[in-house]
């Protein structure tokens, strides 16, 4: 016998995006995610919109002047997303809870519709805005 020690096992690799094919349910799962994170920046918006309504009107004018920038708009009609995808994908999983809508084909569909109704919901909540004169 010798003393040689064996040589080391080749370690698994971890399966990883070059890995996969890419299907809808990664891509609703991804986005789950990232709505969750711009849920978070859009609770920080709330907050400072708060902290400015409470400083007086000069803190709140500026405040309101910078979410009604092109940008601001921008980032609040991506919070409008956020909002809509999260709640939709939230509702998704809801069903998936009862055992329902887990093959393959009801998975992809659900994802199709979660995605669609994002757009819509979204489109139609700031059109809703833009014709009853809340933009400026």
């Amino acid at each position: 016998m010798t003393d040689a020690p064996a040589p080391p096992r080749e370690r698994p690799m971890s399966p990883h995006l070059q890995v996969w094919r890419w299907h809808i349910t990664m891509l609703t799962s991804i986005l789950h995610r990232a709505s969750g994170v711009a849920l978070y920046v859009g609770a920080l918006i709330l907050a400072g919109w708060a902290v400015a309504l409470a400083s007086g009107p000069d803190a709140y004018g500026f405040y309101q002047g910078l979410l009604g920038s092109i940008f601001g708009k921008l980032v609040l009609f991506g919070l409008t997303l956020a909002v809509a995808y999260h709640l939709a994908n939230g509702i998704r999983h809801l069903v998936w809870d009862t055992g329902r809508g887990l093959d393959i084909k009801s998975a992809d569909a659900s994802g199709i519709a979660v995605i669609v109704f994002t757009v819509v919901a979204s489109v139609a909540l700031w059109l809703f805005a833009w014709i009853a004169g809340v933009f400026y």
